[in-house]
């Protein structure tokens, strides 16, 4: 649905209220979470998700992520066993995402699943976000809060370059403190890494006991944000450099100075929060993106997940 303007609202109770009411309306509405900006809507009610993926222009072949308020909430939902608890306790609400069978007689409208026998689902930890799933009562699928393809959104100001009149309302509550996506972790029937993220995979398998299984070849979409080309600025994106290409411009990490750097010290963590808003900030320059190299480890992993497919192909956008 085009708008003329998106509403912009605050965090303020009186705010959160408003968006609580366009949610149920049907409605679809970005608010912050500690990972990025999500686009939400009533996971319940199959047309507001519908609105979702028009607003995105998001393939219906690519499942969403359900955010709910606890995980009372969750296994109500899907099916619920020791080791979605043990994960759940260790790590929700936060940056976590797990993916379970859907339980018998769930409300979840099929569009929020792509037609899956399976849900993603986390209980988020930003303090707005938990006011917003606290008053609707209902499960709120939100990817991020951004044109399909395009870099993930760490601020309502990102969030309005791309969908500023495609839906109801934005909750401006400053910038996302984690600034990249949840990790995503399958539990039917091992526990498989789906997709790095604001967790690193080693604290996962600490508290598992266990490692994670890695699939080598997905057989189709699986779960959110594994499309080959995703997260991506619209100047093409080199990997692994040290000086930027003739004409271009480079995104330095620790000792290798770019035009900004994601973390001048090497700190991942800051360099995760800072990796899309750096992205938005070249982009906007419409000049080439050479980009420092980053470690693996840790956070560096879901960092170079996303930058991976910022530089892939664009084919499959």
């Amino acid at each position: 649905m085009n708008r003329e303007t998106t509403l912009q609202l605050s965090a303020a109770p009186q705010d959160v209220a408003r968006a609580v009411d366009l949610v149920l309306a049907g409605e679809q509405v970005a608010f912050p979470t500690e990972t990025v900006y999500g686009l939400g809507a009533d996971a319940t009610n199959g047309a507001a998700i519908a609105g979702i993926y028009a607003a995105k222009g998001r393939p219906s072949f690519n499942p969403l992520i359900a955010h709910v308020a606890d995980s009372a909430a969750a296994a109500r939902l899907v099916q619920w066993g020791d080791m979605a608890q043990c994960l759940a306790d260790a790590f929700w609400p936060g940056p976590l995402t797990l993916v379970l069978p859907l339980r018998s007689g769930h409300p979840v409208a099929s569009l929020v699943t792509a037609g899956l026998p399976t849900l993603a689902i986390r209980v988020p930890a930003h303090p707005t976000a938990r006011a917003l799933l606290a008053k609707v009562e209902r499960p709120v699928a939100a990817p991020s809060a951004n044109p399909s393809g395009q870099i993930s959104p760490t601020t309502a100001a990102h969030v309005l370059e791309g969908l500023n009149g495609k839906i109801a309302a934005v909750l401006d509550d400053g910038p996302c403190h984690i600034g990249l996506e949840s990790t995503i972790i399958g539990l039917d029937p091992i526990p498989t890494l789906l997709r790095p993220g604001g967790i690193p995979t080693e604290t996962v398998e600490q508290v598992l006991g266990q490692p994670l299984a890695t699939p080598r070849a997905l057989s189709g979409i699986t779960a959110p944000g594994q499309l080959t080309s995703h997260y991506a600025p619209s100047a093409p994106v080199t990997l692994n450099q040290t000086e930027p290409a003739p004409g271009g411009v480079l995104l330095g990490f620790g000792d290798t100075n770019g035009i900004i750097n994601l973390s001048c010290t090497g700190d991942l963590g800051e360099a995760a929060a800072n990796l899309f808003d750096h992205l938005h900030r070249l982009n906007a320059m419409a000049r080439p993106i050479a980009v420092a190299p980053i470690p693996e480890n840790g956070l560096g992993a879901a960092i170079n997940d996303r930058l991976r497919r910022a530089a892939a192909d664009r084919g499959d956008r």
